[in-house]
């Protein structure tokens, strides 16, 4: 199981602090949610943040793209070095398209499923994907509860992936701690994205390492 603190939840008053806190403590990708305020009800940041960040950090940079037109950002994410980039079935018409213009970049792609968004919406493309971002939480705002028939989807999604013979993995992002962290594992789960359940912790160590079950 790898573990990607979400850099949402971190106190960005002392973010290089932060960082580096979670990366000498054991998280293995960092996560970061790009918001528009027009996918989502939120705007959270962008590129020169991420850029930032990619300064005081060697860890994998793992960006969730929860804006339209998401195709506009990959000429910066690329030259900032991410290795990771998702974003959502509805705000591309065009799925394969965006998946070839990302991985023609040397940076893993992935597709995010909002909970109410179903499997079979990527099922055509899902040999195509590294990753499938499945959200456990309506995106937008971080500290929200665990959507519980998630978990299914974990299941369901992890045997389509078995029986195709496929290397696709699975991210989890939203509500994520300590007490589901085994369930989703058991499920499927290969990344989890921990938010408030890491950056809200006085020991990250230990909050990093309770979810590594």
């Amino acid at each position: 199981m790898e573990i990607a603190p979400s850099v949402l939840a971190a106190n960005f008053v002392r973010l290089e602090d932060e960082i580096r806190d979670v990366e000498q403590n054991g998280a293995d990708l960092l996560h970061q949610d790009v918001m528009d305020g027009h996918f989502v009800p939120n705007i959270s940041f962008g590129p020169p943040v991420i850029k930032s960040i990619r300064t005081v950090t060697n860890l994998p940079l793992d960006v969730h793209l929860m804006t339209y037109n998401p195709q506009d950002y990959l000429d910066v994410l690329e030259s900032i070095s991410v290795q990771y980039i998702s974003f959502h079935v509805e705000a591309v018409p065009h799925l394969d398209r965006m998946i070839q213009n990302i991985k023609g970049r040397n940076i893993k792609a992935g597709i995010a499923l909002n909970p109410g968004t179903p499997i079979g919406a990527i099922e055509e493309v899902l040999p195509l994907l590294d990753y499938v971002l499945i959200m456990s939480v309506n995106p937008g705002f971080g500290g929200q509860k665990f959507i519980t028939y998630t978990l299914d989807k974990v299941r369901r999604l992890k045997d389509f992936i078995i029986n195709k013979e496929l290397s696709t993995l699975i991210e989890i992002d939203g509500g994520v701690n300590k007490d589901n962290a085994r369930l989703l594992k058991n499920a499927g789960a290969d990344i989890l994205v921990a938010g408030s359940s890491v950056f809200n912790q006085p020991d990250r160590k230990d909050a990093i390492e309770s979810l590594k079950v």
